[in-house]
């Protein structure tokens, strides 16, 4: 059974950094476009920055310019590096693939940034 495992996440105060990583245990990772979804107390879970197997990305206007999006296919992993953190990005982050049906969600990286 596939499973997307999240981690990375923690407290953080507003302008610091965090990278999240998720790793996929199925197969064909390279085959597969990714993204990394967020989901904010009493929101909706939202697409956060998408990631094409030619390796085109594509972001949320919300984090256009602080969030970078990438991969690394021999380790079947994707990684978000986030900089120029903001209170308004504290959310539970997540990964799963995009243009497909998604895999079943992992448990999610908590980010929490302070003001």
């Amino acid at each position: 059974q596939v499973q997307l495992v999240e981690s990375g996440g923690g407290l953080v105060q507003a302008g610091g950094s965090l990278r999240l990583s998720c790793a996929y245990s199925g197969s064909i990772f390279d085959y597969y476009s990714w993204a990394w979804h967020r989901q904010a107390p009493g929101k909706q879970r939202e697409l956060v920055a998408s990631i094409r197997n030619n390796n085109l990305s594509n972001y949320a206007d919300s984090v256009k310019g602080r969030f970078a999006i990438s991969r690394d296919n021999a380790k079947n992993t994707v990684y978000l590096q986030m900089n120029s953190l903001k209170p308004e990005d504290t959310a539970v982050y997540y990964c799963n693939r995009v243009g497909l049906p998604p895999f079943a969600w992992g448990q999610g990286t908590q980010v929490t940034v302070s003001s």
